[in-house]
């Protein structure tokens, strides 16, 4: 069974950066269609972030757009997301994800792998 560990989380002032990782084991991230990351604050539903398929099409959600960049490198069996410009907003419990079907949904309830989430916390 596949092991997504999430990593790079932290305290950090408004407007600075922070660049998540989520590593696999056990298996390589080739068997996934899609992978992605979600985040979920207290409180609130768990929200699509970004996602990335097999094929590269990519997915971000207008919240991040332009802040947010999501990647992964196949053969390190590593994905990325780098995040800049940081607000309180963003906030949250992030979480990478991935699922067998190559669509970029947003939705939550579709993937089949998660990891254990990382705290990200904005404020000054």
């Amino acid at each position: 069974q596949v092991q997504l560990v999430e990593s790079g989380g932290g305290l950090v002032q408004p407007g600075g950066s922070l660049r998540l990782s989520c590593a696999a084991s056990g298996r390589t991230f080739s068997v996934y269609g899609a992978m992605g990351w979600f985040r979920q604050a207290p409180g609130k539903e768990r929200e699509s972030v970004t996602a990335t398929t097999w094929r590269g099409s990519t997915y971000y959600t207008d919240s991040v757009k332009g802040r947010f960049t999501a990647s992964r490198d196949n053969a390190k069996n590593i994905m990325y997301l780098q995040m800049n410009s940081l607000k309180p907003e963003d906030t949250a419990v992030y979480y990478c994800a991935a699922r067998r079907s190559e669509a970029n949904s947003p939705d939550a309830r579709l993937y089949d792998y998660w990891g254990q989430g990382t705290q990200v916390t904005v404020s000054s």
